[in-house]
């Protein structure tokens, strides 16, 4: 992710969490909110130090990256997305990771074409 894309500062993530909605399922909370003349997303990442040491936070980010950059053409653009990471996101790989990052997306309408996931996949 280009540093434009990213949520930064502590006052972004404020007013994200003051003025966005927010949706959950068990592993992410994550908070939304429209920008206007932004042709962009914008992601900022939290991982509490309860999760793990060092080395687990900063894999779940990169996974959670990883995901944002492989769905960013399914994504609404002109959003801040903050990502909040709970516990049981320590113990996923990366494709349980974007699995349960395109439940929560679903759930809270910000794909813009469906994403389906191979358990998606009835005949």
């Amino acid at each position: 992710m280009r540093k434009e894309q990213r949520v930064k500062k502590n006052a972004e993530f404020q007013e994200v969490f003051k003025k966005g909605t927010s949706i959950a399922n068990r592993q992410f909370v994550i908070y939304r909110l429209p920008k206007d003349g932004q042709p962009y997303f914008r992601i900022g990442l939290s991982v509490s130090k309860k999760i793990g040491n060092a080395v687990v936070r900063n894999q779940i980010k990169r996974y959670i990256r990883q995901a944002f950059l492989e769905l960013k053409d399914e994504l609404k653009n002109n959003y801040d997305y903050v990502i909040i990471a709970r516990k049981p996101a320590a113990d996923m790989d990366f494709h349980e990771v974007k699995k349960s990052l395109i439940h929560v997306l679903k759930k809270s309408k910000m794909l813009k074409v469906s994403q389906q996931t191979p358990n998606d996949k009835r005949r």
